[in-house]
């Protein structure tokens, strides 16, 4: 167990019965101060994941193979899809078990909880103890490296309750979520083999969710993702040329024009970027230059606990049909340093943005697109901004 003073946190650890880690992050009595604990056994029935086979082997994990064509790592994870698909409310795996009733196939043995974080039971990167992740040629062909996906995916639980989400908690609840993902940053850079830690949530049927309880996760990456190598590449190149931070350039840009701020606080700024791919997008970054969420000082934590709310309500309202405001699906995701290499050209920033371009209305990838990443955007970035800017 640990104790976070200065958020008021407490971090229990324990083990659910296949072995997975999961961690309770408490912020209310009796569990913060220490004078109960959240239930840690899991009577589940469930086998040692990584037990060998009646033949002794051990299981496979997901596997990365390399595109030849474009260098990138791509995960196979078969085992994904089997994973939980909108569940019937009395079967959602995510909520807290039921006082009273038997023990089912749920992740959390609590009958309650504040937040809570936990291996993913379907994971796409796994490290398979024993299993070398060493880069190996399928057929001995040269051109198709591949080799253990070893990484980590974990899930964070924002509330016990399936009806709530993420803007509806409250602003020392996202406090605690705030810690939560500094706390698994911290841990998952650490890891062995682990090249960068991405924390992000998926909302709302059009995303794509399989689970609509409220929750985020974190991918622990065994490499550099396409758009992390790039945008580490580009800060690199703009500090050779310049000697100065991109980070902090783009910020103090959008700051000096203001047409694209739409939220400002003491500790952070929300604008829609220069360049938007989607029909809404914004990104929230510090005004003090930091690597990652660790970085951050408790004021600035406590200052981003508010903050995010208010963008995330202000979100909620951008689209309204027939009077009634539509609760906008969305990706949120933090982009943070590298955990090994680049770390002094990086700059924290949250990029929010959502495939909804109108009530009803879709944006799907055109071949374009889809094709060669060519980006077309439905609107400008100055319209996204000044709808975001009347609704304050």
């Amino acid at each position: 167990m640990s104790l976070d003073t200065s958020a008021r946190v407490r971090v229990t650890s324990t083990r659910l019965a296949d072995g997975r880690e999961l961690l309770y992050f408490d912020d209310s009595e009796p569990y913060v101060s220490g004078a109960a604990t959240r239930r840690l056994d899991d009577p589940r029935p469930l086998p040692d994941r990584f037990a060998p086979d009646a033949d002794g082997h051990l299981p496979a994990g997901p596997e990365l193979r390399r595109d030849p064509l474009t260098g990138e790592w791509v995960a196979m994870a078969a085992q994904r899809m089997n994973r939980t698909f909108l569940p019937p409310a009395d079967a959602n795996p995510l909520a807290p078990a039921k006082p009273g009733a038997a023990y089912q196939d749920g992740e959390i043995p609590a009958e309650d909880y504040d937040v809570v974080a936990f291996e993913n039971r379907f994971p796409s990167l796994l490290r398979v103890p024993g299993v070398s992740d060493d880069v190996t040629f399928l057929d001995d062909e040269t051109l198709w490296q591949t080799r253990a996906a070893a990484g980590r995916c974990e899930v964070v639980c924002f509330s016990s309750d399936a009806t709530a989400s993420l803007r509806t908690v409250s602003p020392r609840r996202m406090r605690t979520i705030i810690e939560a993902w500094v706390h698994r940053t911290e841990a998952l850079n650490a890891t062995e083999g682990v090249e960068q830690v991405f924390a992000f949530e998926n909302r709302g049927k059009e995303i794509g969710v399989t689970l609509h309880h409220p929750h985020g996760q974190i991918y622990a990456l065994p490499y550099l993702a396409p758009r992390t190598a790039t945008m580490l590449a580009t800060a690199q190149e703009h500090r050779a040329r310049t000697g100065r931070l991109l980070g902090r350039d783009v910020l103090d840009a959008e700051l000096r024009h203001g047409t694209r701020v739409v939220l400002e606080s003491e500790h952070w700024v929300a604008y829609v970027p220069f360049a938007a791919r989607w029909p809404v997008e914004v990104h929230l970054v510090p005004r003090r230059d930091v690597p990652d969420l660790p970085a951050l000082t408790d004021d600035e934590r406590a200052d981003l606990a508010t903050t995010y709310l208010e963008l995330l309500r202000r979100l909620d309202l951008y689209f309204v049909d027939d009077e009634t405001a539509i609760p906008l699906p969305y990706v949120s995701g933090w982009h943070q340093a590298p955990a090994r290499q680049g770390r002094e050209d990086w700059r924290l920033s949250l990029q929010l943005f959502s495939v909804l371009r109108a009530p009803g209305k879709l944006k799907y990838l055109a071949g374009v697109e889809s094709g060669v990443a060519a980006w077309v955007c439905d609107t400008t970035p100055e319209r996204i901004a000044r709808r975001l800017q009347e609704i304050a």
